[in-house]
């Protein structure tokens, strides 16, 4: 057994070195077999972290401005990724806009150019989250637009668990990062525990019954809508890679919060 073979990690550190801007030890920074499992735990740090901003400038209860507090959860959400997602999601964008065959299309996806696809994609997703947000916001407590919040980060991971379970696209150098990430056991068991901690959670900050399921429904729909993603790009591409992956997690997030703002308008 090498080296890096010894000290590659699978943890939870190892995930948010790897998927975050967060400082972890030197020795949590090489990622080994299964390192995707722990994305939902990403999910539950960033989404934490990122509403910080957004409670300095609101407070629920009709005070501070709900607008500003969601451009900043978004805006903070893109640098503690370092823009991952949103990259990945603006070349997915310009390789299936494309038109091209599978090996065309991952050639234009490695380019570092940004075309009209690209652009239409990430504006379309900021705008959505950030005006998704701002619904939510509007009429939640400080407990409830948190639980909002990372109920998007959460599910925009565990959407990946799913995609992982597809073989890689050519040339993709996910190897790693898939190896161990694609027990249908792992996937279901993450899936339900972030069924009924949604509905569990929302009941525990005082919502309805009625929000607890439109908590739960979103969710679902987040997931198929991620699936529906993660097999168009598979088939297009030849399987999937850290591009689709990252269109999933903006994919999944965006759902999930554009579910909630839909609950807010019919509860």
């Amino acid at each position: 057994m090498s080296a890096p073979e010894r000290t590659a990690g699978a943890g939870p550190l190892t995930a948010l070195g790897l998927f975050s801007v967060l400082p972890v030890p030197a020795g949590a920074r090489n990622p080994g077999p299964g390192v995707l499992r722990w994305l939902p735990v990403v999910g539950l740090v960033l989404g934490a972290l990122a509403c910080l901003p957004g409670l300095a400038v609101w407070r629920g209860a009709g005070e501070g401005s709900p607008l500003l507090a969601a451009a900043l959860v978004v805006t903070a959400l893109a640098l503690l990724t370092r823009g991952l997602h949103l990259d990945a999601t603006a070349d997915l964008a310009d390789g299936l806009g494309s038109g091209r065959p599978a090996e065309q299309a991952l050639a234009i996806m490695r380019r570092p150019e940004v075309g009209a696809f690209a652009v239409a994609a990430v504006a379309c997703t900021l705008l959505v989250q950030v005006a998704a947000t701002a619904t939510v916001l509007g009429q939640a407590t400080p407990a409830e637009g948190v639980l909002a919040v990372v109920l998007a980060t959460v599910t925009g991971r565990t959407a990946v668990l799913h995609a992982a379970a597809r073989p890689a696209a050519p040339g993709s150098s996910l190897g790693v990062l898939v190896t161990g990430s694609g027990s249908p056991v792992a996937r279901w068991a993450a899936t339900a525990v972030l069924l009924a901690a949604a509905v569990a959670a929302r009941l525990t900050v005082g919502g309805t019954t009625a929000e607890a399921m439109w908590s739960a429904a979103a969710v679902v729909v987040a997931l198929l809508g991620a699936a529906l993603l993660a097999r168009h790009a598979a088939r297009r591409l030849g399987g999937v890679n850290g591009d689709v992956f990252g269109a999933v997690v903006e994919t999944a997030s965006t759902a999930t919060l554009v579910v909630l703002a839909a609950g807010v308008t019919w509860t």
